[in-house]
């Protein structure tokens, strides 16, 4: 259903429950959580540790899968697609920024944002070049092309990170904690770039502990206790650019 914009929901989530074995003991962690994302939004979850918001997020781009309820991301309904058409759809729609890089130890940080076009077929050999050249100077990144990530500091991994995540051009970004193995300078660089990507169009969902950076955004979801305690919209805190 569109919202009063006119604008289609770019995830809905429909009373999803997941569960985890824990021994002999079952333990429901979310419990019927529903609520819609708009494209052009930037959401930010929060809530204690331990409440399920990473399982949340790593529901909305099939990495996991909910016990009970549905989960519809670009309109599809991705936990009824087999692993390969999975890997497919992700590589077009989604872009994911970890906590922790997971970037490509052994490839430099170019060839790591070149990584997902070769994986998706998308774009000819120079077109990947010269986007992932784009994206790297987009994060600041220009003259640390050919380095490996060892070679540069965890800030500069994570903006590759994005770059990466930005490669094949995706409606959604879903970063979990992305700067949560940051200092506060680099996070500021980071969210700053998330900012900028609002602004262009993208749509990004985040799980942060940062209360800092979480009060910019326009609208929070608060999950406690396995659901919904709070989904608050907001004067967002940054001017458009």
């Amino acid at each position: 259903m569109a919202n009063a914009n006119g604008k289609m929901p770019i995830v809905d989530v429909q009373n999803v429950v997941k569960k985890f074995a824990v021994g002999s003991t079952e333990i429901t962690i979310l419990k019927g959580i529903s609520f819609k994302v708009y494209a052009g939004e930037f959401v930010i979850i929060v809530g204690p540790s331990g409440n399920g918001k990473s399982t949340l997020l790593n529901m909305c781009t099939g990495i996991d899968s909910p016990n009970d309820g549905t989960v519809l991301v670009t309109g599809q309904n991705i936990h009824h697609m087999n692993a390969n058409k999975q890997s497919l759809w992700r590589g077009q729609h989604v872009g994911i920024v970890f906590q922790f890089f997971q970037m490509m130890p052994t490839l430099t940080l170019f060839n790591n944002v070149m990584l997902p076009m070769e994986l998706a077929g998308k774009y000819s050999g120079r077109e990947r070049k010269e986007r992932a050249e784009y994206l790297l100077e987009l994060v600041g990144l220009q003259e640390q092309l050919h380095k490996l990530p060892s070679m540069v500091s965890g800030g500069q991994q994570q903006r590759a990170a994005i770059s990466r995540a930005m490669a094949n051009d995706p409606p959604l970004l879903i970063a979990d904690e992305p700067t949560g193995n940051l200092d506060p300078t680099s996070a500021r660089l980071v969210f700053d770039i998330f900012k900028k990507l609002v602004d262009e169009g993208k749509t990004i969902m985040m799980v942060t502990h940062d209360q800092e950076l979480a009060a910019q955004v326009s609208r929070q979801i608060e999950i406690v206790n396995g659901r919904i305690s709070r989904d608050e919209y907001r004067q967002r805190d940054w001017a458009g650019s």
